[in-house]
C-alpha cells in the first residue's frame, strides 16, 4: 500500500517540479506573446514551497526520489532566494546614508476595509518613526488626519483617470525636476522626481503598475468565474508590459542614477520585474532582506509585489518589511550608501 501511495505522490511531485521548472522561463517570455504563461508567475511562490515539502517528505524516508525536487530547486536558486532570505542586514548610522520607504497606503482605509478609525494617524506615526529620506506613497488620498510635515519637498500627481487618488514622492532634499509618465486609460501610473542629495542627484521613480484587483479575489468579493478572472489577469499583464517598457525608455534618458520603488502588482519571477531590474538595478530585499518579505495580504501564499530597486553602485545596508496591518500592502524600508 505504501509503495502505491509513494508512486502516486511521486507522480504529483514530478508534475509540479516540471511546472516549477517551466516557470523559470517566465522572465524571458513576453506577456504580449504568451499571456497565459505569464499568469504562472503568481503561482511560483507556492510551487517553490510545495517542492520543498516534497523534498522533505522523500528525505525523511531516505528516498532518492528527493533528487527531482532538489535538482529543480537548485536550478532555480535565484527564484528561491527571491522568495525567502535566511538572514538580513542591519546597519549602524553612518554619514552619506540614504533611506527609502515605499507604501501602498490603500487610500488610508477610506472605505473602512480595516476595522480601525486611526489608520491615517497610525501610518503617519510609522513614517515619522522610520524617518526615511524619501517616502513614496501609492494610492494616496488627501486625508485631514495625515501628517507628513517633516518633508519640505514633495511631488504629488493625481491621475486624470482617477482624480481622488495620487502617487506622491516626499523628500527631505530639494527636487530639481519632476514629472509623470501619464499612462493612458488606467488609474495606474509612474511619477518621477530628481532629488538633490548632499552627494549626488538621483532620479526617483514612484511606480504603480497595472492592477488586477487581487485584493478583491483574496477577500472573496470577486464573483466572476475562473475563466473570466484568468482573461482579466492576462490582460493586465499585457498592460504591465507596455507600462514597464515606457518606464524603461524613460529611465534610459535619465541623466542621473535611477532608483525605482513602488507597487509592481507582479512578482519577482515576472517579465516586467526582470526587464526593469536589467536596467542596472538591484533588489534591496535580495541584498539585505530576511524571511519571506511578503508585501501584500494574500491568503494563499507570501506575495512580494512591492520593491525598492537601487543602482548596483550602491551598497545596500538594510531592508525591512514592516508587518503593521494598516493597508492591504505592507510598507518596505531600505538604507543604502552610494
Amino acid at each position: 500500500m505504501r509503495k502505491l501511495t509513494n508512486k502516486i505522490i511521486f507522480l504529483i511531485n514530478s508534475l509540479l517540479a516540471f511546472v516549477l521548472l517551466l516557470s523559470y522561463l517566465l522572465p524571458y517570455v513576453s506577456p504580449q506573446t504568451f499571456p497565459l504563461l505569464s499568469v504562472l508567475s503568481l503561482a511560483v511562490p507556492i510551487l517553490i514551497l510545495i517542492n520543498v515539502l516534497f523534498l522533505i517528505y522523500w528525505a525523511v524516508q531516505l528516498n532518492r526520489r528527493l533528487l527531482v525536487s532538489l535538482i529543480v530547486l537548485i536550478l532555480g536558486i535565484s527564484h528561491v532566494t527571491s522568495l525567502y532570505k535566511l538572514q538580513g542586514k542591519t546597519s549602524d548610522e553612518a554619514s552619506g546614508v540614504l533611506s527609502f520607504l515605499s507604501y501602498n497606503v490603500h487610500s488610508f482605509n477610506r472605505f473602512h476595509w480595516i476595522d480601525s478609525e486611526t489608520i491615517p494617524q497610525d501610518i503617519s506615526s510609522l513614517v515619522k518613526e522610520q524617518d526615511p529620506t524619501i517616502f513614496c506613497a501609492q494610492e494616496y488620498y488627501n486625508n485631514p488626519d495625515i501628517d507628513f510635515d517633516q518633508y519640505p519637498h514633495k511631488h504629488e500627481y493625481f491621475n486624470r483617470n482617477h482624480g481622488e487618488l495620487a502617487l506622491v514622492i516626499f523628500s527631505k532634499y530639494p527636487l530639481l525636476n519632476r514629472g509623470s509618465l501619464s499612462f493612458e486609460n488606467t488609474a495606474n501610473n509612474v511619477i518621477f522626481a530628481d532629488v538633490i542629495t548632499p552627494t549626488d542627484t538621483l532620479r526617483i521613480y514612484n511606480v504603480h503598475l497595472q492592477s488586477h484587483k487581487i485584493s478583491d479575489v483574496a477577500s472573496g468579493r470577486m464573483k466572476e468565474n475562473s475563466q473570466k478572472l484568468l482573461k482579466r489577469i492576462q490582460f493586465s499583464f499585457k498592460i504591465q508590459q507596455i507600462q514597464a517598457e515606457q518606464l524603461i525608455d524613460h529611465m534610459k534618458l535619465s541623466p542621473y542614477k535611477n532608483i525605482v520603488m513602488g507597487d509592481f502588482n507582479n512578482t519577482a519571477y515576472s517579465y516586467v520585474y526582470d526587464k526593469i531590474t536589467s536596467e542596472n538595478l538591484q533588489d534591496t530585499f535580495r541584498e539585505a532582506g530576511s524571511g519571506f518579505g511578503k508585501t501584500f495580504e494574500f491568503q494563499f501564499f507570501p506575495a512580494r509585489i512591492d520593491y525598492i530597486l537601487v543602482p548596483y553602485e550602491a551598497e545596500v545596508l538594510e531592508f525591512t518589511t514592516f508587518k503593521d496591518e494598516l493597508s492591504d500592502h505592507y510598507p518596505i524600508f531600505s538604507k543604502i550608501k552610494l
